[in-house]
């Protein structure tokens, strides 16, 4: 329950009738023993109260809590040549809500008013997405961190041997320093790989959207950007300047191989340069996600309908099929001579090379487009989290009040929370609900409040009006069993059991779109 100035009187019309509520009044006299609580049946955390509507879920606004879907794929895979990937849960205002002091589902120890948090509950949920950050940070330009992964120094590996058995068939006169011009080479490509990621980077802060990090790793780079542009035009905006800054740096390459000697060390390094980048380019325009080209197909589907997830779904199934299409054409291709070489009649090692590297890019494209979709369910239901849904009613108690009596005042008012107050009424501490679990009912008169209390430090004290990715960050800000929500006017509101919205939130994701 709120309780008005933390005097203990709850607000009318704040919880759900007596028939919801986990545990009703069972007083116990004057033998001061906890009131048996009998077991109160589920509650969504979306179900119809009494005095106020259903809180169903909210409208999906575009942005970190916008309706932008890229595809990240989750690090361990990796992105196409230059492709960017963003990660951007929901975060949307929800409407002002009656809460609910029941769980968003049963608690584990019906028997008593407060559900057990215990060792490995109660942590705000983390995204599906979120991963440790890893590899070598190079710098922090515009603000944002670039990290180099370690599947970076595989590849330019692979390049460095590659493409140098390539200038040593062009200039043999250079011998072994040929590897040491394709390692400047592998350097240089990934720097233009980075001015990709950046043109996306440099647009979204434009757009103030925050970027969390740029990685480049295996086959390209990801431009982590936590929000989505709010309208189908932004989007598009945001998909397509990576592509066409590669563009603009083929086009440079191309001016400057025309004033050198194409056989010299600097034109085979130029001309390797403009080859690859407009690559990266053509190949993210490829229209299906996770390819900015995907992107820029959403947005048009977008625009189009009025709905993202729509325009993510279109794109989606569009990068599926691109996915099979890479796996079967790029082998026959290559195998035709279709793209510059010589026709294969047989199978070699180019052959099987070629077989796997399409297998690689058709399984990047694949799985990108699955997280695409799987990133869109998440932006769906986040705005289900909604703090007032998912408040506890709770009753202002003495530091120094028996915990029996605190409980029995909180079954009487239906309440499953206790927020200790001063002479004043001012909240400073909030009682653990583990640690009532763990004093023995015999023991309940003789134990005061304030001994499992826990001080409400600024963190804690969470806003009633938030929802979705806000509500996850600010629980994530300041990892804690439980937190006092207020109203904008600082009275509180109740108690929010971090086990209570990790519960919610894996009860969200299991629905389907």
């Amino acid at each position: 329950m709120d309780v008005s100035g933390g005097r203990g009187q709850p607000r009318p019309g704040n919880d759900e009738s007596a028939e919801h509520a986990g545990p009703e009044a069972q007083a116990s006299g004057d033998t001061g023993d906890a009131p048996t609580t009998p077991s109160a049946k589920p509650v969504d955390e979306t179900d119809a109260r009494p005095e106020g509507p259903t809180p169903g879920p909210g409208a999906q606004a575009p942005g970190g809590g916008s309706p932008h879907d890229t595809g990240a794929a989750p690090e361990h895979d990796a992105p196409a040549p230059g492709h960017d990937r963003h990660r951007t849960p929901a975060h949307t205002e929800a409407p002002a809500d009656r809460p609910s002091h029941a769980p968003a589902g049963r608690p584990e120890h019906p028997d008593h008013p407060f559900a057990h948090s215990g060792s490995g509950k109660g942590q705000p949920p983390q995204r599906p997405e979120e991963r440790k950050r890893g590899g070598l940070l190079m710098g922090r330009p515009f603000g944002v961190p670039v990290y180099v992964a370690p599947s970076w120094f595989l590849v330019a590996i692979l390049i460095t041997w590659v493409f140098g058995g390539q200038i040593d068939r062009v200039l043999p006169e250079l011998g072994a320093v040929s590897y040491l011009v394709s390692l400047f080479f592998a350097v240089a490509f990934y720097a233009s790989v980075l001015v990709h990621e950046l043109a996306h980077t440099i647009a979204a802060l434009r757009f103030k959207l925050p970027v969390r990090r740029i990685q480049l790793q295996f086959f390209g780079g990801v431009s982590e950007i936590e929000k989505e542009a709010e309208t189908p035009g932004r989007e598009f905006v945001l998909a397509f300047v990576g592509p066409l800054l590669s563009l603009v740096l083929a086009g440079l390459f191309y001016l400057g191989l025309l004033a050198v000697d194409p056989s010299s060390v600097p034109g085979v390094l130029l001309a390797g340069l403009m080859v690859s980048n407009l690559i990266v380019a053509v190949f993210n325009l490829l229209p299906g996600l996770p390819l900015d080209g995907g992107r820029m197909l959403r947005a048009v589907v977008w625009a189009i309908t009025g709905k993202p997830m729509t325009g993510t779904v279109a794109a989606a199934w569009v990068g599926r099929a691109l996915a099979v299409c890479v796996l079967i054409g790029l082998p026959l291709l290559t195998q035709s001579g279709a793209l510059g070489s010589d026709a294969v009649d047989n199978v070699g090692m180019d052959t099987v090379l070629d077989a796997l590297l399409a297998a690689i890019l058709a399984a990047i494209i694949w799985t990108g487009a699955g997280n695409s979709l799987r990133m869109a369910r998440l932006r769906e239901h986040l705005p289900e989290l909604r703090a007032r849904t998912l408040t506890r009613r709770a009753v202002p108690v003495e530091s120094d009040a028996p915990l029996s009596e605190a409980l029995r005042r909180a079954n009487a008012a239906g309440a499953r929370a206790l927020v200790v107050v001063d002479a004043e009424g001012v909240p400073f501490s909030l009682v653990r609900e583990a640690a009532i679990v763990g004093v023995p009912e015999h023991r309940r008169p003789w134990v005061p409040v304030g001994t499992l209390a826990q001080d409400i430090t600024e963190g804690m004290r969470v806003s009633a009006e938030l929802a979705g990715e806000e509500l996850l960050d600010a629980l994530r800000a300041t990892p804690a069993t439980e937190y006092l929500v207020v109203e904008e006017t600082g009275e509180i509101y109740g108690v929010l059991s971090a086990a209570d919205v990790e519960r919610a939130f894996v009860k969200a994701m299991a629905r389907p779109s």
